[in-house]
């Protein structure tokens, strides 16, 4: 006889009880050992390093409570905060104006906007401002006016770094502009719309969510860059802190007075940064 095949179903697996859901579902953690070891070895490390500084008496905290707020510290701070609000928009419309005329069809355009840049951005900030600052050298009069009259060193401070500043602006803004989909651009075009207009209303809405983040860099990176004009006299923070400790020889402390003005103020602006950034980045993956 032929053994016929059982067609019926298996019998349903036997309930989990209690005793055997535990052994047989166990989740048993990944052992993080040297994440928590390199942790801790950070924060003694960290823990030592506050000691030291806080409790090292050649830092001389009670004179850097003493200058924190002085007027003349509180002057050059303000002077510093002026300088970097006034480079920032002067080179940023200056950038912008560049990174439109790389990317126009005008190949004479685009040659001198592409030479601006290589040429700012090819030269140390520094020596820009020394040639700034002996300009009356090469021009002793323009327009019948004395240039030592005409460029006095907060002047020469302001041209040098908006020019300075304008080469790496201008790669933003055109880095942002060439972020926008080609389409965005071509139904503008359909609409009528002029290239001005495309650009104001179409394009650098759009472009802002890759301006925002290396400009608020660039902020950043122009307000500590100011410090450098105290080569030319400018009375920035760190020139009147160098003012007080040339007359004090308090060196360390003063300098650590400028040293925490700076990273107040670049914390704030870290934080509106980061503010800005989450308003553009609305409606994406990286929005937070």
């Amino acid at each position: 006889m032929s053994a016929q095949t059982d067609t019926r179903p298996p019998p349903p697996p036997a309930p989990l009880t209690k005793s055997n859901d535990a052994d047989r579902l166990r989740i048993v953690p990944v052992r993080r050992t040297g994440q928590w070891a390199a942790a801790v070895v950070a924060l003694a490390l960290l823990a030592l390093a506050l000691n030291s500084v806080i409790r090292n008496e050649a830092f001389q905290w009670d004179v850097v409570g003493d200058y924190f707020t002085t007027t003349a510290v509180l002057r050059g701070l303000g002077l510093t905060l002026w300088l970097t609000a006034l480079v920032m928009v002067l080179g940023f419309a200056l950038g912008t104006l560049l990174a439109v005329l790389r990317l126009s069809g005008n190949r004479v355009l685009q040659a001198v906007s592409w030479g601006y840049v290589w040429l700012f951005r090819s030269t140390p900030i520094l020596v820009q401002l020394l040639f700034w600052f002996n300009i009356g050298a090469l021009y002793p009069q323009i327009l019948g006016v004395r240039t030592v009259n005409l460029l006095g060193p907060v002047t020469v401070a302001v041209i040098g770094l908006t020019l300075h500043e304008a080469a790496y602006a201008a790669e933003v803004v055109r880095g942002g502009i060439l972020s926008v989909e080609r389409g965005q651009i071509e139904a503008a075009q359909s609409l009528g719309l002029g290239p001005w207009r495309r650009l104001r209303r179409i394009v650098l809405p759009q472009a802002m969510r890759s301006i925002v983040p290396p400009a608020g860099n660039m902020l950043i990176g122009t307000l500590k860059g100011t410090s450098i004009v105290s080569i030319i006299a400018v009375q920035d923070l760190l020139y009147s802190v160098q003012l007080v400790y040339h007359r004090t020889y308090q060196v360390i402390p003063l300098l650590l007075v400028a040293t925490i003005w700076y990273a107040v103020v670049t914390s704030l602006l870290s934080i509106g940064q980061h503010y800005i950034e989450r308003h553009y980045a609305r409606g994406t993956a990286g929005a937070r």
